[in-house]
């Protein structure tokens, strides 16, 4: 099968990883940065160029896009499903993915269990939101942050409210959970594919952080989950509309509550803590699902027609 990896960086180990797991099964692939895709949307169909040169025919696409181009990342890739490309993880579902609030109302709306959340934009409301959420101590997390960054933890009332402030000074968006102190600075990442929790870790944060993303210095060991965790695991990723995720997970008195669900997960930390080949996981379910796959409509490659004095050549698709 002809398969692309949306990637910025081709050296990346979760990318090295995807095109070793897919030439290892006899696929073709390539990588693609999306920031070098470029399109022409039309009535007549759909077309893209990447360096100059048409690209089309991939059967499947797997994304590999950072938040720092989710917006044009996303449209790259819907431009590929329009162009009947499979993909794992839909543009829409990315998004989805990216925006914490929107995806932990998903997630509630299943019944799927996760710290209290609250969110408000006007300050004269920050006091009555805090008091909607409880005593503290409170986790205050930017929408929009990955990796740990623009997660703060504050101890006291005041605190929050200050951060709050300071947040609010700067436009941002955020929301403030409750914190969980039985999980004692340990989550756990479900590695998604499909229908099932192919690995797990259980990560701990570093002394004096309550952080556990290995990119905050954070450690990482293979762990046992139970049915329950990979039930919800799978649950949330069905609910963002995923097919492959990185779940985070804490163990609670009231049982596992999901933090975030990752629409890019990282490879590297994960394969090394439990062995797993979960690149090849991978592949093997794009190209499965792809190749059972019923499109719900044709693709629509951009058709010829005459050009017109004034207008643009046709980016026809090769």
């Amino acid at each position: 099968m002809k398969l692309a990896i949306l990637s910025r960086n081709g050296k990346l180990y979760s990318t090295r990883r995807l095109v070793e797991a897919a030439r290892g099964a006899g696929h073709s692939v390539r990588v693609l940065d999306p920031l070098r895709c470029y399109m022409r949307i039309g009535d007549d169909g759909f077309a893209m160029r990447y360096k100059g040169r048409a690209i089309d025919g991939y059967g499947a696409v797997i994304p590999r896009i950072g938040a720092s181009i989710t917006r044009y990342g996303c449209a790259v890739l819907r431009q590929f499903e329009l162009m009947g490309s499979h993909t794992p993880n839909p543009a829409a579902a990315i998004a989805r993915a990216r925006d914490k609030l929107a995806c932990h109302q998903l997630l509630a709306a299943r019944g799927i269990g996760l710290p209290a959340t609250v969110f408000g934009d006007n300050p004269d409301d920050t006091a009555d939101l805090l008091a909607l959420l409880g005593p503290p101590p409170h986790v205050v997390k930017l929408n929009e942050g990955t990796q740990g960054a623009g997660v703060m933890l504050t101890e006291k009332l005041s605190a929050s409210r200050g951060v709050i402030e300071a947040l609010r000074g700067l436009y941002a968006n955020f929301l403030v959970q409750e914190f969980v102190a039985e999980a004692e600075g340990a989550d756990l990442r479900c590695f998604v594919v499909g229908d099932r929790v192919v690995a797990a870790m259980q990560r701990q944060a570093a002394a004096g952080d309550f952080r556990s993303n290995l990119h905050r210095g954070g450690t990482a060991t293979a762990v046992e989950t139970s049915q329950a965790e990979r039930d919800v695991a799978v649950r949330a990723a069905q609910a963002v509309g995923l097919g492959v995720a990185g779940v985070d997970l804490i163990r609670s008195r009231r049982g596992p509550l999901v933090l975030e669900v990752n629409a890019s997960p990282g490879l590297e930390g994960i394969e090394e803590a439990t062995g797993i080949d979960i690149a090849r996981n991978i592949v093997d379910h794009v190209v499965n699902c792809t190749e059972s796959a019923i499109p719900d409509s044709p693709a629509r490659p951009l058709r010829k027609r005459p050009r017109r004095r004034g207008t643009h050549p046709d980016l026809t698709s090769a």
